[in-house]
């Protein structure tokens, strides 16, 4: 077999990689054309020659783009290690596995975030000795974690350490809060570790395709050429950070009229929000985890008394679970996939809110008082966006499950701030009757 030669910054990750290495986890992110998929694919093939009988996993988001890009590079990199088919090792396309003469084997697998399977059941039997995970962009958190945790098989006969390497071009998102910025200001954990890549790093690349890199648009030369995680494109986002930060201040925008807005959870399942509003300012912002209906149904009424809300002012995802907390304490409910006020326009009311709601933070018209949440509150609102738009061309913004697989979290707060914009939609008529009254 010829030995492969690695870039510099190819042999760093390698070097994480090395079993005497505490590091398990290693992102190799940056450039287009950086090497990323050969050095995957070369570190794959290794492995499992040096280790008879191991199990690995190649995996990205979808098994059919895996198998028109990232199995071609695996077969680059075999014939370049003078390896044959047939002769080291066999492809099953049916069982989508690749079996090298040592009884080595490597699993071809799709983590795309199914709503069928969205706690990755298929993968609970599978016993990996290691994984390489090319665009994990596009994989979720989740996905990531279950894989790393199936990494066991035959550690302890060769005295080995979980490893997985992962790639992609720089983009938002939880790899980029998880590695890239924690790396950046030196809170990286000890199991991980991030390795910048350019396309600069690649002698093999012609001259041509690097030229071609640089005269992409600015939001995709700044990634792909130069592998600037820094960089992001505005043109899609509702809401602009420094008038998200411009929020957190202490001014009352309101006439003494309360609002309650709540983004209700199940057991277990994201986390319950529960804003209370003086016109638009946030004065009391309650986060309930693992709490009952009846428990949040019980907070609902203890705040609606303590703040002395209307029945019409409080309003609670009705979607699901929440329909729920509806019921129970009489209040208003809210339904995202309703009727838009302005059906013309949005797809939705969600949307519409969410606009209105960037509108209002916009014109300076929202403050939040607490600025213990300050943080979260900016990221989960940076994370609303324009969504691609349809035949009818309706505004549309970001699906909660599209932000979940991409930033690994749920936008809670988010939601529930949102929720407040339908009192301006939406006024009411009538029903001033206090929660709990007689």
């Amino acid at each position: 077999m010829i030995e492969p030669n690695f870039f510099p910054r190819q042999q760093i990750a390698l070097d994480f990689l090395a079993t005497e290495n505490d590091v398990e986890q290693v992102l190799y992110g940056g450039s287009a054309g950086s090497g990323k998929t050969r050095l995957g694919c070369t570190w794959q093939i290794l492995r499992r020659l040096k280790y008879p009988g191991t199990r690995s996993l190649i995996g990205r988001s979808k098994l059919d783009t895996l198998k028109k890009t990232t199995l071609k590079t695996f077969f680059e990199v075999a014939e370049y290690l003078d390896l044959k088919v047939g002769k080291h090792y066999t492809i099953n396309m049916q069982s989508n596995t690749i079996t090298f003469f040592n009884k080595s084997e490597i699993y071809l697998m799709d983590l795309f975030s199914y709503p069928s399977d969205p706690n990755f059941e298929d993968l609970g039997s599978l016993e990996i000795t290691d994984y390489f995970l090319d665009e994990v962009s596009e994989i979720s958190e989740k996905a990531v974690s279950i894989v790393h945790s199936r990494c066991r098989f035959k550690l302890n006969e060769y005295q080995l350490k979980p490893k997985g390497l992962m790639t992609c071009n720089p983009s938002k998102g939880w790899i980029y809060n998880e590695f890239y910025l924690k790396n950046k200001n030196s809170e990286l954990p000890i199991h991980r570790a991030f390795v910048q890549a350019l396309p600069t790093d690649n002698p093999e690349l012609p001259p041509s395709y690097l030229e071609a890199l640089q005269r992409l648009p600015e939001y995709d030369r700044k990634r792909l050429y130069e592998g600037n995680w820094e960089f992001d494109d505005d043109s899609d986002k509702l809401f602009n950070t420094f008038n998200l930060n411009q929020m957190f201040r202490n001014e009352i925008i309101g006439d003494g009229v309360f609002y309650i807005t709540g983004d209700v959870a199940r057991f277990g399942r994201d986390k319950t929000i529960l804003i209370v509003w003086n016109g638009w300012t946030v004065v009391d912002m309650i986060e309930l985890v693992r709490s009952s209906l009846v428990d949040t149904s019980t907070k609902i009424q203890d705040l609606v008394k303590q703040y002395n809300v209307r029945l019409s002012n409080v309003l609670l995802d009705e979607d699901g679970v929440g329909g729920g907390a509806v019921d129970i304490t009489k209040a208003r409910g809210f339904m995202n996939g309703s009727k838009a006020v302005h059906a013309d326009k949005y797809v939705n009311l969600k949307t519409e809110c969410y606009y209105k709601l960037a509108e209002v933070i916009e014109n300076g018209k929202l403050s939040i008082l607490a600025a213990s949440n300050k943080e979260r509150i900016i990221k989960e609102l940076e994370t609303i966006k324009r969504y691609r738009s349809d035949a009818d061309s309706k505004n549309r913004v970001t699906p909660k499950e599209e932000i979940k697989r991409i930033h690994g979290f749920s936008p809670d707060i988010a939601d529930s701030m949102m929720m407040r914009a339908y009192f301006d939609l939406k006024p009411n008529r009538g029903n001033y009757v206090l929660l709990g009254s007689k």
